[in-house]
């Protein structure tokens, strides 16, 4: 019998074989990964701008596609553009600011609510905590977004100095080690990538520490006996996208971060390192009772707009922008030399569509996050206490 003859009865045999009580199992569909691998082959032959140009469309259909759907072309050799390479080729700033201007045309007042209705039962957003509940009240999806919400429905915790400045999900929080921070589980961050080389301390009145810095991390730390902390708070679409004041503290300056605006989801900040660094943002640095605070405002794809309420200079989303630059302003001058000062719970700014606040503050040792990692928060909640 010829090897072909012995392969085919070893095939059905493998398709024949019976299930335990005795009935045969469905033959399972075999996929021909040879003659893949010789089609992809060729591909290999071909130039680089050509290899691109043929591989991009099973790119993309791996990223948006699940995982197991494109599997036997896994295991048949193939492998896709590199998925951040290919997510980072989307023009996710000119989308952003399309979806900015479809966000200012007015609706008709008849398809409002049936607009309305669908993003509310998308993304489970509860409407009866909004100040005007009404959908026709709301013009375009610019202003449904920035829904304000009524006093009661947001307590602020009196008895904790530091609250969630938002509704959303804790993504990580914790001590700042070695000058890493963790946007999700295993995922880091330069501490001075994301906040830039620190020529704001002649706007801040700190006290000078003991012992001379010896990193980035030990020259925001300006009191003895203190650590630095951080805290990473996720805004899905459908949460409340206003942020306000997380603890009594002064704003002394903001630095503005020209970037991408790549997706902020827990799933895309899992591959993507350094996400955040990447993303345009907005860091407003000060001081609170324990010394060095800060609070910054990450843009997300269709997040181009940040807006800060007190800052009327703040510009966004700009066409143009030249990669790693970023815009110092200084809220203290001849005139206010305290700079900004912002009550706990004070409104402060607002997102688009949702996105990601990152705090980074010095605090005691003793300081303890009174959270656990993926929990939903709402605005005014503790993040710990002393």
């Amino acid at each position: 019998m010829t090897s072909t003859g012995v392969t085919r009865i070893d095939s059905w045999r493998a398709w024949g074989s019976r299930h335990p009580r005795g009935l045969p199992t469905r033959p399972r569909l075999q996929f021909p990964q040879l003659a893949l691998r010789r089609r992809l082959g060729q591909l290999s032959c071909m130039s680089r701008p050509a290899l691109r140009l043929r591989s991009w469309p099973l790119s993309f259909l791996y990223y948006l596609l699940p995982f197991g759907v494109l599997k036997p072309l896994a295991k048949a050799g193939w492998r896709p553009t590199s998925r951040v390479a290919l997510y980072k080729s989307i023009p996710t700033r000119l989308l952003s600011r399309a979806w900015g201007r479809l966000n200012q045309v007015e609706l008709p007042t008849w398809l409002r609510k049936p607009i309305y209705s669908l993003y509310i039962w998308t993304f489970g957003v509860n409407m009866k905590e909004a100040a005007v509940e009404d959908l026709h009240h709301y013009r375009n999806l610019s202003e449904f977004f920035r829904r304000k919400l009524k006093p009661q429905a947001r307590p602020v915790c009196d008895s904790h100095c530091v609250i969630s400045p938002a509704d959303g999900k804790i993504l990580h929080f914790g001590r700042v080690r070695n000058c890493e921070v963790e946007q999700v589980k295993g995922v880091t961050y330069s501490l001075e990538t994301f906040l830039g080389p620190q020529t704001w301390a002649e706007s801040l009145a700190s006290s000078r520490k003991v012992a001379e810095p010896s990193s980035f991390q030990d020259m925001l730390v300006t009191k003895e006996g203190n650590e630095l902390f951080h805290c990473v708070v996720y805004l899905a679409p459908g949460d409340y996208h206003c942020f306000h004041s997380p603890t009594d503290w002064r704003v002394a300056h903001r630095r503005h971060f020209p970037g991408s605006l790549m997706s902020v989801n827990p799933g895309v900040a899992r591959w993507i390192k350094e996400l955040f660094c990447h993303n345009e943002r907005v860091v407003l640095c000060g001081e609170w009772t324990h010394g060095f605070f800060s609070l910054t405002a990450v843009g997300a794809t269709n997040v181009g707009s940040i807006r800060i309420y007190f800052d009327k200079e703040l510009h966004t989303n700009s066409p143009r922008y030249s990669k790693g630059s970023y815009n110092d302003f200084s809220y203290v001058s001849n005139g206010n030399q305290e700079g900004v000062c912002m009550r706990k719970g004070e409104h402060l700014g607002e997102f688009n569509l949702g996105s990601t606040i990152v705090l980074l503050f010095e605090a005691p040792r003793d300081f303890t996050f009174s959270l656990k990692p993926g929990q939903k928060i709402r605005f005014g909640e503790a993040l710990g206490t002393m």
